[in-house]
């Protein structure tokens, strides 16, 4: 079955070769041109990746990223930013994007990414499927409690509401608890290889996840290494069980 493919862009001749080549590439495309439209058909039917415009009539591309994201809706999306927008580009990873293309851009670029971005989602979802006999393991740090399984994390008690990649870049830095993992380790991991993207999506992750572990410092928070990347330092630290 074909995957399905949902484009939410307002420039009539930007939606239709969106439209054209994605369909080539064997995808089934649904192509929306309002914002606040894009919006319902995207919490009303399941599609595999969504390609969304940031600027776009009725309901902007980081309000439908927030209330996506805030229902649950998981679905990897791709935003067209303008060229420059240093600022759009990181609003949207903090909103919860998966990948940003800066228009203008080639086909073939559109279309390596769209790729990439659903053999990452692929292959997440392999390895996060539930296994009876092996179940994943919950990792408590201290006051830091995570659980795979269900993509929920706690900290002294109370639960943090993390966007999928800040989730799993957490969960790979709780997995080596005190090492210092590089911008590179932590794009490979959580990203994939072929991830077109720079390593400014890292830091944008970890400076959202940092905040959010601010409900309890002293317990658990990331360091910099300046030139290198990053390490999880946990206070009071228990063994993980497995």
């Amino acid at each position: 079955m074909a995957q399905r493919l949902l484009v939410i862009e307002d420039e009539p001749t930007l939606s239709r070769l969106l439209s054209y080549n994605l369909t080539q590439e064997g995808y089934e495309v649904t192509v929306e041109d309002h914002g606040t439209a894009g919006y319902d058909r995207a919490t009303r039917e399941p599609f595999d990746l969504i390609v969304l415009d940031l600027m776009l009539p009725g309901m902007n591309g980081i309000d439908i990223l927030d209330k996506l994201r805030g229902q649950g809706i998981r679905t990897p999306v791709i935003v067209l930013t303008a060229k420059n927008a240093e600022e759009d580009v990181v609003r949207g990873l903090k909103s919860g994007a998966d990948d940003y293309i800066t228009k203008p851009f080639g086909v073939s670029e559109l279309l390596a990414r769209v790729s990439a971005v659903l053999r990452r989602i692929s292959g997440l979802a392999e390895e996060v499927q539930p296994d009876t006999a092996v179940p994943a393991s919950t990792i408590i740090l201290g006051q830091l409690e995570i659980y795979p399984e269900r993509y929920e994390v706690l900290l002294g008690g109370q639960s943090i509401n993390l966007r999928p990649k800040e989730f799993e870049v957490l969960l790979y830095l709780a997995r080596k608890p005190g090492v210092v993992l590089t911008r590179d380790d932590l794009m490979n991991a959580v990203w994939g290889f072929d991830y077109i993207g720079g390593q400014r999506t890292v830091d944008v992750h970890v400076s959202s996840l940092r905040k959010k572990l601010e409900l309890d410092p002293e317990s658990v928070h990331i360091d910099s290494i300046r030139g290198v990347g990053y390490k999880l330092v946990v206070n009071k630290k228990r063994s993980p069980v497995m």
